[in-house]
């Protein structure tokens, strides 16, 4: 009998097959003997952990109330847009959110009901959760920002964990302006039940005016090493940080030109070569930041590099306004938005690629998972 006769080793062959929607398709369509073995279930479940760390980025979903997905993948790897369409439930009025995706998983606020929804876009799972009431009464006065973690599996083949996740609320509360706090609050799929409200003071020394402290929906969390960072906006400028193994909040300053000129724009993002990092733009450059720790403990920001990305884009600086509406963490890529023209660009490689289509300005939340289309 030849290698490929057997059917414990073709599994392990097809198994290491590249990530990409079109890969398993293309797979079936050799013998009717593959396509059994590659659309059964429990194949494509071994084919999602298998490649569980190195998921594409299939696309974005926009941050408005319908949640449009974006594919950003070219034939015949591009998801059609209706397949990660999310449906109105039973209720009329319905007005989701997104507030970012992380481990194959979308989190989305419904404006509407007032709940929080944990979405699995490929599987088609979700999750409906009542936000916890000390979120929820300053929810209603101010903006929530949330994230959400796959959470580990004990074994690779246990079913129990195909859809067991955690997710972490973030607000501001400014009910007393001299006592302004942080709140978070972590749901556990496990237990089934928000944990204790977590807080933290913030700065009393911040210009003291009738706006809130915000805990900023522009853009979604970005995970840092064991921690989740926010970007603090209204009343100050600044970073929360929620450290997830000991369960604390804590308030980050950004670099001190930052608040003293008032005209940069900035990112949270995962500084090159580890740690956590800064994007600050101003006018067609951005720079990158990195917080690094001297030998005594204390902690400072330092600047990397400088990229000019009217020159790398080809642009006319003088004509083209340039925005940055989201970063994919994991891949070290931003994506540039200038004259209705969307690019995505790798800032270590610093190759580009335009997305085509014509896109509205808008927040996007890269969208990684493991899918096969059309088996």
């Amino acid at each position: 009998m030849g290698p490929l006769e057997d059917d414990d080793l073709l599994r392990q062959i097809l198994v290491r097959l590249r990530p990409q929607p079109s890969s398993l398709p293309r797979a079936s369509a050799v013998c009717k003997r593959w396509r059994l073995l590659v659309s059964d279930p429990g194949f494509s479940r071994r084919f999602r952990v298998h490649h569980r760390r190195s998921p594409p980025l299939l696309g974005c979903f926009l941050r408005n109330d319908a949640l449009p997905f974006i594919p950003t993948l070219d034939a015949p790897d591009r998801v059609s847009p209706a397949r990660f369409s999310l449906q109105p439930g039973d209720g009329d009025g319905d007005r989701f959110m997104s507030l970012g995706c992380r481990h194959g998983l979308a989190l989305v606020f419904n404006k509407h009901t007032g709940q929080i929804l944990v979405w699995d876009p490929v599987t088609g799972d979700q999750r409906r959760l009542d936000v916890p009431p000390g979120v929820a009464v300053h929810a209603e006065k101010t903006t929530i920002n949330g994230a959400v973690l796959r959470a580990r599996a004990r074994a690779a083949g246990d079913e129990a964990q195909r859809f067991q996740f955690h997710v972490v609320l973030a607000v501001a509360d400014n009910d007393d302006e001299q006592h302004r706090r942080a709140l978070a609050c972590v749901y556990s799929s496990e237990t089934g039940a928000w944990g204790d409200l977590v807080s933290t003071q913030l700065p009393s020394d911040v210009p003291t005016t009738d706006a809130p402290i915000l805990v900023s929906t522009d853009k979604p969390a970005v995970l840092v090493g064991d921690s989740l960072y926010w970007k603090l906006a209204g009343n100050m400028d600044g970073i929360l940080e929620f450290d997830l193994e000991k369960q604390s909040l804590a308030v980050i300053w950004v670099p001190v030109h930052v608040l003293e000129e008032g005209q940069y724009m900035f990112l949270v993002m995962p500084a090159e070569g580890g740690g956590l990092g800064l994007l600050l733009q101003t006018d067609c450059s951005i720079q990158l930041w990195k917080m690094e720790t001297d030998s005594g403990g204390v902690a400072s920001w330092g600047l990397g590099r400088t990229i000019e990305l009217d020159k790398l884009l080809s642009l006319n600086s003088e004509e083209n306004d340039i925005l940055i509406p989201g970063l994919d963490e994991e891949n070290n890529v931003v994506f540039v938005w200038t004259d209705h023209i969307l690019f995505m660009v790798h800032l270590e490689s610093m190759k580009f690629k335009k997305l085509s289509g014509t896109y509205p300005l808008s927040h996007y939340h890269p969208f990684r998972s493991v899918y096969a289309a059309g088996i």
